[in-house]
Formats: C-alpha cells, structure tokens, sequence
C-alpha cells in the first residue's frame, strides 16, 4: 500500500540501533521499533537482501539512493502491514513475525510490493490503481527475473490473480470504481494488456520496464507527484508506441472486458488446477518468456 502523507507522532521512537544495508544502486536505512532478537535480525536481512534484488533486477538499479525501512516485530511468523511513504524521504514500515524464518519469508511478497512503490511517483486518488496495479504485477515478475520464483510460479499467481480486476456490474472504468479488486488486480490487468501490447508492437524489443525505467530515470519516483498524463508521456516515448495512452483512454471510464482465458492461451500459459505449464508453440510464447526472464538473458 502507498500513501503520500505521513504522520509522525511520539509513539514512533525508534528503540533499536538503525543499520544501514547496501543494495544496488542505494542504501536501507533498516530500523527495528523495538529490539530484535539476533535470529529475527538475521533473518530480515536476508529478506530484505532479496526483495532489494528483484526490485533492482527489474530496474537496473534500487529506485531510491536512500530509503528507512521500519519494522515492528510482531506475534506470529508472517510479515503484515506493509506501507510506502514519499514525504519528507523515502519510507516503508511493515510489520515482521517475531517467529519468522527463512523459510517462512522465502515466499514473501509484501515487501517486494512496497519497494516497488519506491519507484513510481504519486498520482491524484483516482488514479490510485496505477500505483497499486503496478506493484501488484511486477512483483511476482521481479521474483522471478531474479530467481526468487520459477517462471511458472509467476504466472500462476498472475493467472489466479488476474480475474479479481475484471469488471463487475456497475463499474465505470478504472478512474471512477475504487473498489479493491479493480485497484489491485484491474492496475494489473491494465499493466499487462500494456506490456504484451508494447512487445507485440515493438517484436520484444521493449517492454513496459522500458517505459517504468525512464519515468524513475526522470525522476518520477514515491518522493514526487505527478499527473498521469506525464506519466503516459514520458512511458510512451520510452517505447516509441503510444500504448499506456491508448490503453489508459480506453479503461479509464468505461467497463472494458478481458478475454483472460483468450490471453493465457495467446501466451502459452496452461492452467491446471493449481499448477501451471507453458506451451513454447503459442502465438506469443517469446513475449511471456521475455516478461519473467532475467534482463542480462533476455535478448529477443
């Protein structure tokens, strides 16, 4: 989740030791509200350490050249309330299982989720599922160009994901219906029509990493606000084909259907059951391949 705003009150303090963590391109700022133990400490760097890695692998680099990560140990093993920040500097708080192991964070999502938002600047509210979509696509993919997921995985948590951003009846585009599904799961959607689209168009020459890359390389990272038609803007030229534009103006206020099972099967994604396999004969087989493929292989 991203918020703009920021409320700092005395409860805050921070009563253990900040400690810096190098990641490509920045620095952590990590801080426990409250002691850890030196298990719980171990193991959150290495998950921290990773989620830092995809984020970094989509970009090129880490989005930010500073950052706090601010974690409240908690009951249980799981990590819960992730938060994205931008004022006044760069912030994440989130909660971490006091119990937590390696294991049990291997699988973690959240925090790739938040630092992805580190990347894309603030937009008006109704725009709130671009920042939401965008995170919620990329992570899994980040996961995997960086070795965290298999391919399959990916796609898998993509395929049952997806269909909880399809309209439903009353909705009126993605700028005008706030519920959950369509800000979490329609973002997504629209993220990958938008990154299929920009590939087909281009012969997988560029992805919509090209357009995410230069936005942050014009400065539009959680530190900044900007209107959506910049952010169309800058992502088009980046490509060369003006498809967020054209895909924004035709979702933004009306219902628009998405033949998912049309999709899958264009892609080569077979869904059974639970698991999911590829069919390298689909139509457009070397764009899912190009999507989840680590950038120093994926030379389409």
């Amino acid at each position: 989740m991203k918020l703009a705003w920021l409320l700092v009150s005395a409860c805050c303090v921070i009563a253990s030791r900040a400690e810096e963590i190098a990641v490509s391109g920045g620095v952590l700022d990590v801080q426990f509200t409250t002691a850890p133990s030196a298990a719980l400490r171990r193991v959150a760097q290495t998950w921290i350490g990773n989620s830092a890695r995809a984020v970094a692998t989509y970009y090129g680099r880490f989005p930010v050249r500073r950052a706090v990560l601010r974690i409240t140990p908690s009951a249980g093993r799981e990590p819960k309330g992730g938060q994205a920040f931008g004022w006044n500097g760069a912030l994440i708080t989130i909660s971490l299982g006091r119990d937590a192991t390696d294991a049990d964070l291997a699988d973690d999502w959240l925090l790739v989720h938040e630092m992805f938002h580190l990347a894309f600047p603030n937009l008006a509210e109704h725009h709130h599922w671009l920042e939401e979509g965008l995170s919620t696509y990329l992570e899994p993919i980040a996961r995997a160009r960086a070795g965290l997921l298999t391919p399959e995985r990916a796609w898998r948590d993509l395929a049952n994901g997806l269909h909880q951003g399809l309209p439903e009846a009353g909705d009126r585009g993605l700028d005008h219906t706030h519920t959950w599904g369509r800000t979490y799961w329609g973002g997504a959607l629209f993220c990958l029509r938008a990154d299929v689209e920009i590939r087909r168009r281009t012969g997988n020459r560029r992805g919509l990493d090209d357009a995410l890359r230069a936005i942050l390389a014009a400065g539009g990272n959680i530190e900044q606000s900007w209107e959506i038609d910049r952010v169309l803007s800058v992502g088009d030229r980046a490509t060369g084909v003006p498809v967020l534009r054209e895909i924004y103006d035709e979702m933004k206020a009306a219902p628009v259907p998405v033949d998912l099972p049309d999709t899958w099967r264009l892609l080569g994604v077979l869904r059974r059951g639970r698991t999911v396999t590829f069919d390298d004969r689909a139509p457009l087989a070397a764009i899912r391949q190009a999507i989840t493929a680590n950038p120093k292989s994926n030379t389409p």
